[in-house]
C-alpha cells in the first residue's frame, strides 16, 4: 500500500469504483477498502467530488507510469504485425488483474466526465512514447494524416478493449490487424 495517505485513498476508490460502479463510491465505502476508520476518506476529500477528481488524477498518474514504462521498452515498429501485436499485449494488460479493475474504473469516469468536463480535462490522452512510435510507423508508411489516424486507430482499439470488458474474451493479434490494416489504408473521402 502506498505510503501517502492520500494516494491510498485514492488507490481504494479505484478499487471501490471498479467493484461496485459510480453509486457505491461513497467516503465510507473507501474508509472500508482502505481499512481505515470511519470518517478518514473525509479528513482528506471533503467532498465526493473532491474523492471522483483524485481518483481520476490517481488513474491517470498510473496509466501515464504504465505507458511510460511500455514505451521505454518499444523498439522502433517494424511491420503492421509487430504493432497489431503490441496493441494486443497492451490490451492484454488493461483486461486482466490490476489493468481490469482500472479500465472498469476509467470507462466509469469517462461517463461521468459527460456531466463533469473538469474530469474530462483530466482524463484527456496525452502524449507519450508508445503514441508516438505508432504514429512514426504510420508517417513511416505514407499515411498523410498520420497524428489523425493514430487517434482513430488507438480509438478503435479502445473500443475493441470496451466491448471485450463488458462482453468478456481477449484480444489477440489477429483482432487488432484489421484495425491496423484500416488505419494505413484509410478509405477515400466520398
Amino acid at each position: 500500500m502506498p505510503t501517502d495517505r492520500r494516494t491510498a485513498l485514492a488507490d481504494a476508490a479505484i478499487s471501490v469504483l471498479a467493484d461496485t460502479g459510480m453509486r457505491g463510491l461513497t467516503h465510507r465505502a473507501v474508509d472500508r477498502a482502505a481499512n481505515l476508520p470511519t470518517g478518514t476518506t473525509s479528513a482528506y476529500y471533503r467532498t465526493r467530488h473532491a474523492l471522483l477528481t483524485a481518483l481520476v488524477r490517481r488513474l491517470v498518474d498510473l496509466d501515464q507510469a504504465e505507458i511510460r514504462t511500455a514505451g521505454a521498452h518499444t523498439p522502433t515498429i517494424r511491420d503492421t504485425d509487430q504493432l497489431a501485436a503490441g496493441l494486443a499485449a497492451f490490451t492484454h494488460q488493461r483486461l486482466t488483474g490490476e489493468g481490469r479493475r482500472r479500465s472498469l474504473a476509467r470507462y466509469a469516469c469517462a461517463l461521468e466526465s459527460v456531466h463533469h468536463p473538469e474530469l474530462r480535462e483530466i482524463l484527456v490522452p496525452r502524449a507519450n512514447a508508445a503514441r508516438s512510435a505508432v504514429e512514426a510507423f504510420l508517417a513511416a508508411h505514407g499515411v498523410t494524416d498520420p497524428e489523425g489516424r493514430t487517434i482513430t486507430l488507438l480509438t478503435c482499439v479502445d473500443g475493441l478493449l470496451f466491448d471485450r470488458l463488458i462482453n468478456g474474451g481477449t484480444i489477440s493479434p489477429d483482432d487488432v490487424i484489421p484495425l491496423v490494416t484500416a488505419a494505413l489504408h484509410p478509405p477515400e473521402p466520398r
